[in-house]
């Protein structure tokens, strides 16, 4: 993706994850907003992006391997990774048995003494495999520590887990006793 579509995909998660206000979004219950208020809103916010058309907003989101947003019938939204004061809505389901958490080696020590939480986000996000937990892990340090969350066990202890696309998981709140280091 070439650094106009990578300003555009970090100035739409800005306005559909965190400030919907600057951008005079409106955000319902399960982040969607009009894809036209959307465009408005963006040239309103910056001239640099005075030519966005949905054309290029749809070329972001299929040009991103991380699927972070979704158009459906002229609406758009972030998929995950809100940090607003109001909880966007989830379906609850049930996990797999285990999920992964990159973090560094701080964090971690943290997090299997008290619980991972979600650190500014609305959700705590979790990987399918070990893999993509390492690449996320790799964000934050040279050598990330994984851990392993004993997920079906949490869920059955009350602990709600919700899939998103490409393999991403968001839970609320798991407590330590749900959590290994690998």
């Amino acid at each position: 993706m070439n650094s106009k579509y990578v300003n555009l995909s970090k100035t739409m998660a800005h306005a559909l994850r965190h400030a919907p206000h600057n951008y005079g979004l409106t955000l319902d219950e399960k982040g969607w907003t009009d894809v036209e208020e959307l465009i408005k809103g963006l040239k309103q916010h910056s001239k640099r992006f005075n030519d966005v058309t949905i054309h290029d907003l749809e070329k972001v989101i299929k040009g991103s391997t991380k699927k972070r947003f979704e158009i459906k019938n002229g609406k758009i939204r972030a998929t995950y990774g809100h940090s607003l004061p109001a909880k966007i809505k989830k379906q609850c389901t049930a996990p797999p048995e285990v999920l992964y958490h990159g973090t560094t080696a701080r964090a971690a020590k943290q997090i299997l003494e008290t619980a991972l939480k979600p650190k500014g986000r609305q959700y705590v996000h979790l990987s399918l495999d070990v893999e993509s937990a390492y690449e996320v892990g790799l964000r934050r340090t040279k050598d990330p520590t994984i851990l392993k969350v004993l997920a079906q066990k949490a869920y059955d202890a009350g602990i709600n887990f919700y899939q998103e696309k490409d393999g991403i998981w968001l839970s609320d709140i798991i407590p330590a006793e749900f959590i290994q280091k690998l």
